[in-house]
């Protein structure tokens, strides 16, 4: 049975491609149900699952399984600022951006959150990350600060000091490596949402400013 289900790894798989690996059964979904029952494998959603560890020895990963429950998605926001070591505090939210309706999925592995994102935006700032033999899509430190200030309710940044202050207190941003952000990525957001950039253009302002 493990060597069956090992060969998938950490890679979300569909119920269908589960239930060819048991010709032999007449009712393949009530077998996928006893694995679920005793921990081989973790139920992502209806027809989508993944392996247990204990079963593949590969550590899973929220980022990957963002990218599959959704697709097209890619990790954004406080998830991937945290991911590149930019904000202190933990997040227990894997948050993605997705050109589809906004939803969210709860399961075993947590909550997955995905916003809808204007089409024209979708692409630009995303990073194709390989680790441990899988990928995953998550936004470059600028897109996920972009969509983090653009996506979060209240928020309007008129002022460079207001955006400071923002930065350093409210999300604790690491204000060394924002100085270092590209503001091409900044502008090219600040171009596909147009008025909805207003707190994006004062972030900018205030990166721009910094290095005059």
């Amino acid at each position: 049975m493990e060597s069956i289900l090992a060969k998938y790894g950490n890679l979300p798989v569909s119920a269908a491609s589960l239930a060819l690996e048991f010709p032999k059964i007449r009712k393949p979904g009530q077998k996928l149900g006893l694995l679920e029952r005793d921990g081989d494998i973790i139920r992502l959603k209806r027809g989508l699952y993944v392996c247990s560890e204990k079963i593949t020895g590969k550590p899973l990963s929220p980022e990957l399984i963002a990218n599959r429950l959704l697709t097209p998605s890619y990790v954004s926001m406080s998830t991937a600022l945290r991911y590149y070591g930019l904000i202190p505090e933990a997040v227990y939210i894997t948050q993605s951006m997705t050109t589809k309706e906004s939803r969210e999925y709860d399961n075993s592995i947590g909550r997955f959150v995905y916003i809808r994102i204007k089409r024209d935006a979708y692409n630009t700032g995303i990073r194709n990350i390989e680790e441990n033999g899988y990928s995953f899509l998550i936004a470059s430190p600028e897109k996920a600060l972009c969509d983090l200030i653009a996506n979060t309710p209240s928020l309007f940044l008129r002022y460079r000091k207001e955006a400071l202050i923002y930065l350093e207190d409210n999300i604790r941003l690491d204000m060394d490596a924002f100085y270092k952000l590209n503001p091409q990525i900044f502008e090219q957001y600040i171009a596909a949402h147009g008025k909805k950039s207003t707190s994006v253009n004062t972030i900018l302002s205030l990166l721009t400013e910094h290095g005059k």
